[in-house]
């Protein structure tokens, strides 16, 4: 990777109008995406290289990012999916012993374009009190400032796109790898017996949800959207998981579809997006945020114990399910009280709205992924 320290001068403009000075600490260009904050204060690779960031702009709210580099463990998928990145600092050096490389120095690799030295805290506070919106970062500074304006207002907002497409791959594989770094969760050991054969509805995942369900005692198939539900009758799967991955939930209709397909015939689990899919299959609803949850602090109630669990999350849209009778609330939100876990009165079908497997943040959920396993088990 090339190295250097030149940090040119770069702008950020958003859609009412406001325009922040800064410099690039990335790849030269111009980007458009949805602004949103993430309040995680380490993971920065793994945030990176989340598909369910395509389309947004991330703003780190963390003082300085960067300080121990980059690695080839931490990627969460082949590669960056963001619209652009935002910091208050980032740092030049790269102080860990598991560093490869330099945040700058992979992001201009990996064709990111980035923006430091702007008030992300005043940003983050804007986006708070407004809302989300779209925002154009750019190191072209010879564009009128009214050509890049007219860019970003014209630019697709995240609701009815199909984002999903453009982050998953080809062809059903089937996924055998689980942790094998010193510094990867301490999952507990999977059951005795045969692994549950799991289809794995790929809009978006990441490795570590991958890696935690293999880790949990699953024979997991990675189906990419899209794939024909013959197709997956084929594999003749024990239980069906439905992924995370971007934007909005509405457009997904054949996920959706071969959600109802499967429903009361195996056990069924969804995170993220696929708790949205799961909500829409089973006659819920889902709606856009104002701001989202992106970040390693989220606290969620379990509803049945009373326990609260600190969850990373990463996600602009929310379910509503007051026209879903036959689904009820499992977990909350204690922030917003939004719906974070869902499950069917009588079939086995559970969902939740944050990320057990975190990647980056706490493990405090960790324990999902072996419960599912336990489910499916017993309904085998």
């Amino acid at each position: 990777m090339r190295r250097t320290d030149e940090r040119p001068p770069a702008l950020v403009v958003l859609e009412d109008g406001t325009v922040l000075h800064g410099r690039s600490f990335g790849a030269p260009g111009e980007s458009i995406g949805e602004v949103v904050f993430n309040t995680s204060h380490t993971g920065y690779q793994e945030i990176l290289t989340d598909p369910s960031y395509r389309g947004q702009v991330v703003l780190m709210t963390a003082v300085e990012i960067g300080n121990y580099g980059v690695n080839d463990e931490d990627e969460e998928s082949t590669r960056p999916w963001l619209a652009g990145f935002l910091a208050r600092s980032a740092s030049r050096r790269a102080s860990n012993f598991r560093s490869m490389a330099s945040l700058p120095d992979y992001l201009r690799e990996k064709g990111v374009v980035a923006v430091e030295e702007v008030d992300t805290r005043a940003l983050t506070v804007k986006i708070r009190d407004q809302g989300a919106m779209k925002a154009l970062l750019t190191t072209r500074l010879e564009t009128p400032l009214e050509e890049l304006l007219e860019k970003v207002r014209r630019a697709p907002p995240l609701e009815g796109r199909d984002l999903v497409r453009e982050v998953v791959g080809e062809g059903i594989e089937r996924w055998t790898r689980g942790f094998v770094s010193p510094f990867s969760p301490d999952l507990p050991p999977p059951p005795e017996g045969p692994p549950i054969r799991l289809a794995l509805l790929d809009c978006g995942v990441k490795r570590s949800i991958l890696r935690s369900l293999v880790q949990a005692g699953f024979d997991v198939y990675r189906i990419p959207y899209g794939t024909p539900e013959e197709a997956v009758e084929d594999l003749r799967p024990q239980a069906l998981f439905l992924s995370n991955g971007p934007g909005d939930p509405e457009p997904l209709q054949g996920a959706a579809s071969l959600a109802r397909s499967f429903a009361g015939r195996i056990p069924i689990l969804g995170i993220c997006l696929g708790h949205q899919v799961l909500a829409l299959a089973l006659g819920g609803k889902t709606y856009k945020m104002k701001f989202g949850h992106h970040g390693g602090n989220q606290p969620v109630q379990d509803l049945e114990t009373g326990r609260v669990w600190i969850t990373a999350q990463n996600h602009s849209f929310a379910v509503d399910l007051s026209g879903a009778p036959d689904l009820e609330t499992t977990q909350v939100n204690l922030n917003d009280g939004t719906v974070e876990g869902m499950r069917h009165k009588s079939l086995p079908i559970w969902s939740v709205q944050f990320h057990p497997e975190a990647g980056p943040g706490p493990h405090d959920a960790l324990h999902l992924f072996s419960w599912f396993r336990e489910k499916a088990k017993e309904a085998s």
